[in-house]
């Protein structure tokens, strides 16, 4: 029998739900409606459905009509893929109504929702997903595996660096990510990915986090002493932002972003072309945290969300070796050209610089090193992880030997790590996770 799902949050992610349900999946789940603060946003997503699936338009709900869309709709679950800072309460409404909820990551943006869920699920007794596709990524569960086995033996320190290049990391400084209060900031909603990884890898906790970060890059008062002196508010249609090369220039073909955003735009107020060197930004761009675990392994991570290239280096120190694990996620592209330039380190699969390798090496105390290798999958999103997680969300969890699938649990334990460094930026002293949330023994 199909489950019926619904969707809440229109935006660019939740097309991949969307689409999943409409033809991968769609003998296993039925989508009955959408729900967003936007009624454009919504009609264009019905625009989609026809126009790639050939299915009729779904009924639509405005947020404040959620809870008549759950009584007329009775669905089984709610997929939840809003702004985050509204997260706690659709999941939290949902689960009260009777519904199961797949959140996207991360589960919410402070400790005083992430209790509010935490209480929730503990008293209705609903599930709730938090679809941490990184974990699916071949790449990733190859980490896992490798640690699992005990080849390292005990790890006991941990290196993690994450780019941000200028496109993806600065994305994030146009959108309404660039408000602290929406997002968490970045050490909330891009590091819960990172944070969620570790805890997966090492199966641990965090107990204690101190963390330093600023904005050092983006934001007006850091483009005034650089020296720029011509501002704009937003790119679309304006002279300044043509010679920017931060700024977001659409073409006019481009259906998503003028369906999603550009048409519908006077409903809400919302700009998603802003200019990430304007007033108003209070996330972090640089970040760098020290957290330690209940196992007694200790992680030194840094975020910086302006680099030349992306991706990531991860290296495990153990008691019977090393393990370095090197992931290029975009390659560096010279300004206004499409030349990729090979990232001295990194390994290239048949001299193509378009197809970087991702490195995976151990070395043992006594030996040489060894490149293990690993099937890299599918081409699909985030290192091949989101075709995997569609499978466990949609069609049932097969083999869970990895812990692969997260529950609320696991999505409060990752954001705890971001929401102590917060706390941290703010105190400038560390922060015992235990004191933020009272967390289930489940």
């Amino acid at each position: 029998m199909k489950k019926r799902y619904v969707l809440v949050g229109t935006g660019g992610r939740s097309w991949m739900y969307t689409a999943a349900l409409m033809k991968d999946f769609a003998e296993y789940g039925e989508l009955l409606a959408f729900c967003d603060a936007n009624q454009g946003r919504m009609d264009y997503n019905n625009q989609q459905i026809g126009e790639k699936f050939g299915h009729a338009p779904l009924p639509t709900y405005l947020a404040h009509e959620f809870d008549r869309m759950i009584a007329e709709q009775k669905p089984d679950a709610v997929i939840v893929t809003s702004v985050d800072r509204t997260h706690h309460r659709y999941i939290c409404r949902a689960m009260e109504l009777g519904c199961d909820v797949i959140s996207e990551k991360p589960m919410t943006v402070d400790a005083e929702k992430c209790q509010q869920i935490i209480d929730t699920v503990e008293r209705t007794g609903k599930h709730l997903t938090v679809t941490f596709n990184y974990r699916y990524a071949p790449r990733n569960t190859k980490v896992k595996e490798i640690i699992k086995s005990g080849m390292l033996g005990d790890i006991v320190s941990i290196h993690f660096e994450w780019l941000l290049d200028t496109s993806h990391g600065a994305d994030y400084f146009r959108r309404w990510h660039r408000d602290k209060r929406n997002s968490g900031g970045l050490m909330v909603h891009k590091s819960t990915h990172h944070f969620d990884l570790v805890n997966w890898w090492i199966d641990s906790s965090p107990a204690l986090v101190y963390a330093l970060g600023d904005l050092r890059f983006y934001g007006r008062e850091n483009a005034e002493l650089r020296g720029v002196t011509e501002f704009y508010s937003r790119a679309r249609d304006n002279a300044v932002a043509a010679k920017d090369p931060f700024a977001l220039k659409v073409k006019p073909d481009n259906k998503n972003m003028y369906g999603l955003y550009y048409n519908p735009e006077a409903e809400d107020g919302y700009y998603r072309d802003q200019s990430v060197f304007g007033e108003g930004i209070s996330i972090e761009d640089t970040m760098s945290v020290m957290v330690k675990y209940t196992n007694r392994a200790v992680m030194t991570y840094s975020l910086n969300a302006f680099c030349p290239w992306e991706g990531y280096r991860v290296c495990f120190n153990g008691t019977k070796g090393r393990l370095e694990f090197n992931v290029v996620e975009k390659s560096f592209l010279t300004a206004g050209t499409t030349e990729d330039l090979t990232v001295p380190g990194m390994r290239e699969l048949g001299g193509d610089k378009k197809d970087m390798v991702p490195e995976i090496i151990f070395q043992p105390l006594w030996g040489k090193p060894q490149v293990i290798e690993y099937e890299q999958g599918d081409k699909s999103g985030h290192g091949g992880g989101d075709a995997r997680l569609l499978r466990d969300i949609f069609v049932g969890v097969q083999d869970n030997s990895l812990g692969h699938a997260a529950g609320y649990v696991d999505g409060a334990k990752s954001i705890l790590t971001g929401i102590a460094a917060n706390q941290s930026f703010q105190t400038g002293l560390p922060v015992k996770v235990a004191d933020l949330v009272k967390l289930s023994a489940k």
